[in-house]
């Protein structure tokens, strides 16, 4: 291939990019967007996603623009921060341009200028009175989620969006549960689009993602920074986000006892309720660490049961702890037909979930329980879950199955056969 052809090809990076950088067709309600609410994880690729956004709106290059905006709005958390970050930084404005066409810098003037007379100037977050009077094309707003006068900003960007047909704004972000935020995602004008830090792998060094996946992953901090999730605590649940990072560890010593609890779904189908599988050990002392979550969707009773014996082997634990409110002789037809030297212990809830819960979250509250790794799914239901159920109506059974491990290891006495016990 020839230089001018390489050369050629660096430039159109509608040929290079991830789908999470490019811009949407529409908006949540099917029509042409406002607001592009790009969010990603640390390294994912917004602000090369944002520099290249402005150069095609500052160039009007097909397929991102349809004509050239002449005014643009830059708009950073410090005016700091878009220099180092927004233009001058390896993936910012300057770096993305090829050398005829890239933009004067006037860093004392805080503005580019681009020779077809496009212009974009620098805005702190700061400041948001710094906004009030100029009019804008579009604009390209960098981690609002941080911002500390978001609400302000933004609110004054909006009156400066008013030049051309249709003013654009795109916000690239990493996930915080600030209230501008999940208004901009609850607005029908915005297009979302979402990208882990893995999806622009490629770029990273494998060292670095290693390491961090190695250590934050499943934590509330990895998927915030790096699977760009919106984390957010529930203020009437009974567990907190902080609390569970609290009860993090690495391993579990040695265990004197262990089990695998299951809460069975009522029925069978695919739009059954989960079937909650949860394993927890007891340690000298009276800790307790859970282990394990195997919890599935959609399955079948012998699914789900061949599922918790696997566990129950995998572990070597002494009981496979299971409720029997909903069908008690099917479960344990179902678990013996499959391996009948299972040593089952059966319990019944007497007691609302709320109320069974109570005690085991207040072992956590004590440093009682901890949890060896991250259970994303299973830590959601507990953060969510409060008197009136979980957020969404659903049944928690992760939960469910939570609590009677804990429960039948440092609540209740040893269920050494196929007993019934209640909670």
């Amino acid at each position: 291939m020839l230089p001018e052809e390489i050369e050629f090809l660096s430039e159109c990076w509608e040929v290079f990019a991830h789908p999470h950088q490019v811009p949407p067709r529409c908006a949540q309600s099917g029509e042409p967007w406002l607001t592009w609410l790009l969010i990603g994880g640390r390294g994912a690729g917004k602000t090369r996603a944002g520099a290249e956004w402005v150069r095609a709106q500052a160039l009007g290059r097909a397929p991102f623009a349809d004509s050239v905006a002449g005014r643009i709005a830059l708009v950073g958390e410090t005016e700091h921060d878009v220099r180092e970050v927004m233009i001058e930084g390896v993936s910012g404005i300057l770096g993305v341009h090829a050398r005829h066409e890239r933009p004067l810098w006037s860093p004392s003037r805080r503005r580019l200028e681009w020779a077809n007379g496009a212009i974009a100037e620098v805005f702190s977050a700061e400041d948001p009175e710094s906004l009030r009077g100029p009019q804008f094309h579009c604009a390209w707003s960098d981690e609002m989620a941080k911002w500390r006068q978001a609400e302000a900003a933004f609110d004054m960007l909006q009156f400066g969006l008013r030049l051309g047909d249709g003013p654009r704004q795109l916000i690239t972000t990493t996930a915080r549960p600030s209230k501008l935020l999940k208004r901009l995602l609850a607005d029908p004008s915005t297009a979302v689009t979402r990208a882990a830090t893995a999806a622009n792998a490629f770029h990273l060094a494998p060292t670095f993602l290693r390491h961090v996946m190695a250590r934050y992953a499943g934590t509330r901090l990895g998927r915030q920074e790096l699977d760009g999730e919106i984390i957010e605590d529930r203020p009437d649940a009974l567990w907190s986000r902080a609390l569970l990072e609290q009860c993090r560890v690495a391993a579990a010593p040695g265990l004197q006892r262990i089990v695998v609890a299951v809460d069975p779904p009522a029925t069978s189908s695919k739009r059954a309720d989960a079937c909650g599988i949860v394993a927890a050990g007891l340690a000298e002392g009276g800790m307790v660490f859970v282990l394990a979550d195997d919890s599935v969707s959609g399955a079948t009773p012998t699914m789900w049961a061949s599922k918790a014996i696997a566990l129950w082997h995998r572990l070597e634990a002494d009981a496979l702890v299971v409720e029997v409110n909903q069908g008690g002789d099917m479960v344990r037809t179902v678990i013996n037909e499959i391996d009948a030297s299972v040593n089952v212990t059966q319990v019944r809830a007497s007691r609302g979930k709320w109320m069974r819960a109570e005690p085991v979250a207040a072992l956590y509250e004590q440093g009682r329980v901890k949890h060896v790794g991250a259970f994303p799914e299973l830590e959601d239901e507990l953060c969510d879950f409060a008197s009136s159920g979980l957020s969404n109506g659903k049944s928690p059974d992760r939960l469910d199955a939570l609590i009677w491990a804990v429960a039948s290891l440092a609540l209740g006495r040893r269920g050494d056969g196929p007993r019934i016990r209640t909670l």
